[in-house]
């Protein structure tokens, strides 16, 4: 296993490095290695333009992922009636899920699909710039098809007066040969961290308040995990992320903030969808139904002629005088 996943990580390497280098070959031949505010814009915006890359790859992976979703949300009657139908068969119940799945065309591991493509990019980005010390021996500056003046570039490249291959964990030691001190990178390093972890809970929450809570309780336990739990592990693992890794996930989130805004209006879930049709048709909603009985029951009746009220016991009119002859 080790023998196949190293090769296949070492491409995974080559392959980003690439992407990279165009995209700062690109910004490189526009603004040079010159910096403003302490930042060579060349690297950071081919960072930032990898992330742009990436996910224009999975754009339409992340369109059949959403397509996915609905297709299972609507199935969602259907899949708790064969779980009550065989819950004590779960073999049976399983052949006839994915047959159910089979023919509406659902797949339920497309929705985990574009976070299993983007975990390898993230952490061959995450080698590369790792990699990034002036004091690599030469033959391991020219890996993954750099140079040695495009290693060099890259290794001096500044956020802010901060290196792009440092992080907030690095000692002073490791942090003096990046030529830069620990202040410096542990200011920029903490407000990135606090950027990516702020993006991450409101990547979470847009997808929530759009979707809703989940009525089953593991579901719900798994969507407060993602909402809480994710941008808290960031507040460790970002330690030790290098600043240019970073960069790349602020992106990522903001980037995903915009796609998901689009795609959810593009594609909303059936609740929203319901609502929408029925504010279409003039068809009263769930919610509307239920605050249209609540308000009939709190009316009180109006009297009638005789000062009886309706839905009351007739009045007998020999006790009200009120027969005519």
């Amino acid at each position: 296993m080790t023998a196949l996943f190293s090769p296949l990580m070492a491409v995974i390497y080559a392959v980003i490095s690439g992407i990279l280098l165009f995209w700062h070959a690109a910004w490189h031949t526009l603004v040079g290695d010159a910096t403003l505010l302490g930042t060579t814009w060349s690297w950071v915006l081919g960072i930032v333009f990898l992330v742009l890359t990436v996910r224009a790859i999975l754009f339409p992976i992340y369109i059949k992922q959403i397509k996915s979703q609905r297709a299972m949300q609507t199935l969602q009657p259907k899949v708790k009636a064969l779980q009550e139908k065989h819950k004590g068969d779960r073999q049976t119940m399983q052949k006839e899920l994915m047959e159910l799945y089979r023919s509406e065309k659902a797949n339920p591991l497309m929705g985990c699909l574009p976070m299993f493509v983007q975990i390898p990019v993230f952490l061959g980005l995450f080698h590369v710039l790792n990699h990034l010390k002036p004091t690599m021996p030469e033959h391991m500056k020219t890996l993954y098809g750099w140079t040695i003046a495009q290693f060099d570039s890259a290794s001096s490249a500044n956020l802010f007066g901060a290196p792009i291959a440092a992080s907030f964990s690095k000692s002073t030691q490791e942090l003096s040969l990046l030529g830069t001190d620990g202040a410096t990178v542990k200011v920029v390093a903490a407000i990135l961290i606090a950027v990516m972890i702020g993006t991450t809970f409101l990547t979470s929450r847009q997808m929530i308040l759009k979707t809703g809570w989940a009525e089953d309780p593991q579901q719900k336990m798994v969507q407060r995990l993602m909402l809480y739990g994710a941008p808290f592990s960031l507040l460790v693992s970002g330690l030790m992320f290098p600043i240019g890794v970073i960069i790349y996930w602020v992106t990522t989130n903001l980037f995903s903030l915009g796609q998901q805004a689009w795609v959810l209006r593009k594609y909303p879930p059936i609740a929203n969808e319901r609502a929408d049709t029925d504010k279409q048709t003039g068809t009263p909603g769930a919610k509307s139904r239920a605050s249209a009985k609540s308000a009939n029951k709190a009316v009180p009746a109006k009297p009638t002629a005789l000062g009886s009220k309706v839905g009351t016991k007739p009045v007998n009119p020999k006790k009200t005088g009120a027969v005519n002859r």
